[in-house]
């Protein structure tokens, strides 16, 4: 074996400490600022290139080249998950201070679930079939058209959720609670251990990383055939997506026609899922990321030459 069981345990206590310092830093639960995920987008890339100069010194050039190309594989490709995090959120009505945990405790499912497709080595889509991924496909062009119809109006905090489809589809299974209970996923009501919606908005992260590792995964283990690369590449890939996730949100705070862009890029992306599904037509990552940098820039042009009414930014402010 190429790399030693000590290395193995030196790269789990990295990402478990560094996990820890990212849980105490945000422990209050406020909203994350722009300057804030700034920083800590810096410290994961720093920490993942970092990484890239231990393997370099003491396992060679090559080694660290073929983790460096999985990192930026794997990052490339994650840039959709970003849009549909956004929707999830809304879709759940969870507001900024609550979503942070939702995605730390997504991130420590990723790695779990990641380590099983590693050791599989072979994408899991073979089991589940073309239907999950058609469905999960539908949800995002859901997600964007509902995104769309809350454009014009302000976005209204949901106090029950006893109506929600998710609260609704739950209930077949869990017992479920109406409303939030802080950033709590299990509360205990009348006696009773009920999951809180939070937990559904949780689970659906989950399900959209799962789907995201049917491209991401066997894409890197074709650049390097070394699970000690695949996984570290593509781990400390996603511990820095969070961050990117909260630059985007909170440039969406003061940029009034980043949500429109947003919107055609959930579109792009649930078309993309389709024919895939369908067709399989593949859709190659490098002109994938091109056309979601491209509407991104057009919403973000677009934000600068015309801008919103007076006051839409105020929420930039915080940063």
């Amino acid at each position: 074996m190429e790399y030693s069981w000590a290395e193995i345990a030196a790269f789990a206590l990295i990402v478990m400490i560094a996990l820890w310092i990212d849980l105490r830093a945000h422990r209050r639960g406020q909203t994350i600022t722009l300057k804030n995920a700034a920083l800590w987008s810096a410290f994961w890339v720093a920490l993942g290139l970092g990484f890239a100069g231990y393997v370099g010194l003491f396992h060679g050039l090559d080694d660290a080249i073929l983790y460096l190309t999985g990192y930026v594989l794997e990052k490339s490709l994650s840039v959709d998950n970003l849009f549909v995090f956004m929707a999830i959120f809304s879709a759940f009505a969870i507001k900024d201070e609550y979503q942070h945990r939702v995605l730390y405790y997504g991130i420590i499912g990723a790695i779990v679930l990641r380590l099983l497709f590693v050791a599989a080595g072979v994408s899991l889509l073979a089991w589940l079939g073309v239907w999950a991924m058609t469905a999960f496909g539908l949800f995002v062009l859901w997600s964007a058209f509902k995104m769309w119809q809350e454009l014009r109006r302000p976005q209204e905090e949901i106090v029950n959720y006893s109506g929600h489809w998710s609260v609704r589809l739950a209930r077949r299974w869990l017992p479920v609670a109406d409303t939030l209970d802080g950033h709590r996923f299990f509360t205990r009501r009348s006696g009773r251990l009920e999951v809180t919606p939070l937990f559904l908005c949780l689970v659906t992260v989950e399900m959209a990383d799962v789907m995201f590792a049917f491209d991401s995964v066997p894409a890197i283990i074709a650049v390097t055939e070394k699970p000690f690369l695949i996984y570290t590449s593509n781990i400390f890939a996603i511990l820095g997506l969070r961050s990117l996730y909260f630059i985007l949100a909170a440039a969406a705070r003061f940029l009034a026609h980043l949500t429109k862009a947003v919107i055609a890029i959930l579109a792009y992306i649930g078309l993309k899922m389709l024919t895939q599904a369908f067709w399989g037509f593949h859709i190659p990552p490098l002109v994938s990321l091109a056309i979601v940098l491209s509407l991104l820039t057009a919403g973000v042009v677009g934000s600068l030459i015309f801008p919103g009414p007076a006051g839409s930014g105020e929420k930039g402010a915080e940063t």
